[in-house]
C-alpha cells in the first residue's frame, strides 16, 4: 500500500470531521439560538459535507481494501464520517498503525 493512499483519507477525515462540526454548530445556531443567517449557513455546510462525505467513502474503502481490513472494521471507519467527531478519532487510531507497516514494507493486513 502507497502512503499516499493514506494520506488522501487523512485529509479526507479532517475535512469531513469540520464540516460536520460546523453543520452541527449551524444546526444550533438556526433551531436553538434562531440566528439571523444560520439558514443559509447550514444549507452550504450540509451540501458540501454531503458531497465530501461521498468523497471520504471511496477513499476509506479504498484504503480499507488494500489493507485488507474485516467487514466490522470497515464498516467502522466508513460510518466515522456520520458522528461529529469520530472521524479524527478513528483516523488517529488507524494512522500509527498503517503508517508503520508502510514503514515496514509489510502488507497491510490489520486485525480487527
Amino acid at each position: 500500500m502507497k502512503k499516499s493512499v493514506l494520506t488522501r483519507y487523512r485529509v479526507m477525515a479532517y475535512v469531513t470531521g469540520v464540516l460536520l462540526i460546523l453543520l452541527c454548530l449551524g444546526m444550533i445556531a438556526k433551531y436553538l439560538l434562531d440566528l439571523n443567517g444560520a439558514d443559509d449557513f447550514t444549507r452550504v455546510v450540509s451540501i458540501a459535507h454531503g458531497w465530501l462525505y461521498v468523497i471520504y467513502l471511496v477513499f476509506a474503502f479504498d484504503l480499507g481494501a488494500k489493507a485488507k481490513w474485516p467487514v466490522k472494521k470497515q464498516l467502522w471507519v466508513l460510518l466515522a464520517g456520520t458522528i461529529p467527531t469520530a472521524a479524527f478519532f478513528v483516523e488517529r487510531r488507524i494512522t500509527p498503525e498503517l503508517q508503520a507497516r508502510i514503514t515496514e514494507g509489510r502488507p497491510a493486513v490489520a486485525e480487527a
